[in-house]
């Protein structure tokens, strides 16, 4: 009998276990014990002889992607606002649209659209802003979990400069909050993020409540950072005690204090970087939403010589797509281009993206995003038109990441279960 979560998939085996390189096998094998990998081979492997194989011999067999940063409330206004900057976008679409989920029903229509489209591309691992509505927050959670995605999903904080239908109170935001971390806390794949929405939206009650259930709880954090000029300035009049954007977050032990997500990053001094660096604070890179609401080009370079650890994350709304093979491309074209002004900044390499949307990202998880022994087995099997079968492996990814499609993609699996089967031929 089959043990579930335990078989042996044979394929074209790429994966970068750092960022400088990738690993290849041509028809090579995964063994996969208990959903979770216990080798990496060119031959079946006598011990594994019991177990059932899968045959996906001339296709590619890559990591899961990981998604750091996206708000699930703003799935349906994908595109909207695009000619606006962030303040203004926010004001006039997303404080509009999150009030609705207020009604669970309507989240129940929603929710389920989105963990769909996750899962078709392929993206096995998602950190999420939710919403201020607890009630909601939980569907969105039960949908995720019974889909079987990895994820964190945050009860977003807003007490201060926000609609009144999204303005809360301290105190019940925080206890909402932590009733929401007690339920989930222990759930294997769905776990509670503290979430204060950003600087200019919470109040320095909220900050020092979320602190201390960021102590008590050892919760991980996230949040925004830098991403917009007019942003920035809004923080300075709010808070003219701390020298940076991120030194409000510090001080309310919002940064750093457990694994923490910084989304955008765009706009940061070298000062910035180094303390990002020393606190191991993650920048989350969300290249097509900086692009669409003109926020900036993130200096990606800098922060990876200076030891920052980046990731990619699609921010729908403000991005327009949850494919991540977009946001790849998207990273390495914003690099070149900074690259022709900063010279001393080198574009981003193939590997290199390929790596922060599947190991680097994967790391925030736990042991995930590559195809190494001891690693969740969370990975895709991808198909590749007949006349790509005589490429190289890292030439028919290249491929798929430029040209291919959430259709190319035949197999997700998160902790060896399958979250998404087409049993698609080459074509």
């Amino acid at each position: 009998m089959e043990r579930h979560g335990s078989f042996v998939l044979q394929g074209n085996i790429i994966y970068t276990p750092d960022k400088d390189h990738f690993i290849t096998l041509k028809n090579g094998y995964i063994v996969v014990e208990e959903g979770r990998i216990s080798a990496i081979c060119a031959t079946k492997p006598a011990a594994a002889a019991a177990l059932p194989l899968k045959d996906c011999r001339g296709k590619l067999i890559m990591p899961g992607f990981a998604d750091l940063h996206l708000h699930a409330p703003q799935y349906i206004q994908i595109g909207m606002g695009m000619d606006d900057q962030l303040l203004d976008w926010l004001n006039r679409y997303t404080f509009k649209e999150e009030p609705k989920f207020a009604d669970p029903d309507y989240a129940r229509q929603i929710y389920p659209l989105l963990a769909e489209e996750l899962a078709d591309c392929g993206t096995t691992s998602a950190s999420i802003f939710a919403t201020i509505h607890p009630e909601s927050t939980d569907i969105l959670c039960d949908i995720l979990a019974q889909k079987g995605l990895r994820t964190y999903v945050g009860k977003v904080n807003m007490d201060n400069n926000s609609a009144p239908a999204l303005t809360e109170d301290t105190a019940q935001s925080l206890s909402d909050t932590e009733a929401f971390i007690k339920k989930w806390h222990k759930h294997p794949l769905v776990k509670p993020i503290i979430t204060p929405r950003f600087v200019p939206s919470v109040t320095a009650g909220m900050m020092t409540g979320l602190g201390k259930l960021v102590r008590e709880y050892n919760v991980p954090v996230q949040s925004h950072l830098s991403e917009n000029k007019g942003e920035i300035q809004l923080v300075k009049e709010l808070f003219p005690e701390d020298q940076y954007y991120m030194s409000v977050y510090d001080r309310f032990d919002l940064f750093g204090t457990t694994p923490t997500l910084m989304a955008h990053c765009i706009h940061l001094s070298e000062e910035e970087i180094a303390i990002m660096a020393r606190k191991d604070v993650y920048a989350v890179h969300c290249p097509a939403s900086n692009l669409n609401l003109a926020s900036g080009l993130m200096p990606l370079r800098r922060m990876l010589d200076a030891g920052v650890k980046v990731v990619l994350g699609s921010d729908i709304g403000g991005g327009h797509t949850l494919f991540i093979p977009h946001e790849i491309v998207r990273a390495i074209e914003i690099s070149k281009i900074r690259s022709i002004d900063h010279p001393e900044e080198a574009p981003l390499k193939l590997c290199e993206a390929f790596y922060l949307a599947t190991k680097a990202g994967g790391s925030f998880f736990g042991q995930t995003g590559s195809l190494e022994p001891d690693y969740s087995a969370d990975f895709l099997v991808v198909t590749l038109p007949i006349f790509q079968q005589d490429r190289t492996i890292e030439e028919q990814l290249q491929y798929f990441i430029y040209h291919g499609r959430a259709q190319d993609i035949e197999d997700v699996y998160v902790q060896g279960r399958p979250v998404k089967h087409t049993d698609k031929p080459a074509v």
